[in-house]
């Protein structure tokens, strides 16, 4: 996952923009981008495929610590008569252990326009072809025990079992289950329906819209660009190399 401070000065604080998928180096990643920064109350903001379960856990309870706030979007650069300023286009994705990150936010706003959609956590290595995969019984036991440890989050964080049910319902070879707006609040993914209680006023304007175009159903990769720019890389191949490990939860591997 990459971490970029987005600065809006003098018109607001600012706010982190956190892309992509979480891997085993995203905890260290975000202590380096963390240190030196006073982060207390700030804001994330989320457009990423999932990832490991628990090292998303990890991540997670860094942000909670910190006291962040969350919510769903891509930063942009804005251009303009008026000149060029940061904003967040609210047509993103959060997906599998996304929503999870996104849960650890003291408060949590989800946009309309954002995709917020769950499925199983599944052994990393055999999510791409769950159904012929062989697994063994301390293969079983690394599921179960994962998902204990998430199940144990949810309620830290202050979710709500319907979170699980709904992520557990949903097999690595079905369409990943999209929330709805009543799901968000059912499984309290959503704290507020205000955006001014988690970004920042710009000269009026509290959270700058732009339009993305929808990505499909089963795209967890490629992301679309508009005249807008993003601020950090956000662009996802078809197949990167940190997409290797399935971006849904995956379960993490036997120890060698």
């Amino acid at each position: 996952m990459r971490f970029t401070w987005v600065a809006c000065q003098p018109d607001c604080r600012g706010w982190v923009s956190a892309i992509g998928i979480v891997t085993s180096e995203s905890p260290k990643e975000f202590d380096e981008f963390a240190r030196g920064r006073d982060l207390a109350g700030a804001t994330v903001v989320l457009d990423s495929s999932g990832g490991s379960v628990n090292d998303s856990i990890a991540l997670g309870r860094r942000f909670r610590n910190l006291g962040l706030a969350t919510t769903v979007g891509t930063s942009i650069q804005i251009h303009s008569a008026q000149g060029n300023r940061a904003g967040v286009a609210p047509e993103a994705y959060c997906e599998s252990m996304c929503v999870f990150l996104l849960l650890s936010g003291k408060s949590r706003y989800v946009p309309e326009a954002a995709h917020v959609r769950v499925h199983q956590i599944w052994m990393g290595d055999r999510a791409d072809d769950a159904k012929a995969a062989t697994y063994t019984a301390e293969d079983m036991m690394i599921v179960e025990r994962d998902i204990g440890r998430l199940a144990k989050y949810t309620f830290d964080m202050g979710g709500a079992g319907d979170l699980l049910s709904l992520s557990l319902n949903v097999p690595p070879w079905e369409d990943l289950h999209e929330l709805t707006q009543e799901e968000l609040r059912l499984t309290n993914l959503v704290t507020t329906d205000l955006v001014a209680e988690v970004l920042p006023k710009t000269r009026g304007s509290i959270m700058p819209l732009a339009t993305l175009s929808a990505k499909p159903m089963q795209d967890r990769f490629v992301s679309t660009t508009t005249d807008d720019e993003p601020i950090a890389p956000g662009a996802k191949s078809t197949k990167t190399a940190e997409a290797a490990v399935p971006t849904g939860g995956s379960a993490a591997a036997p120890a060698k």
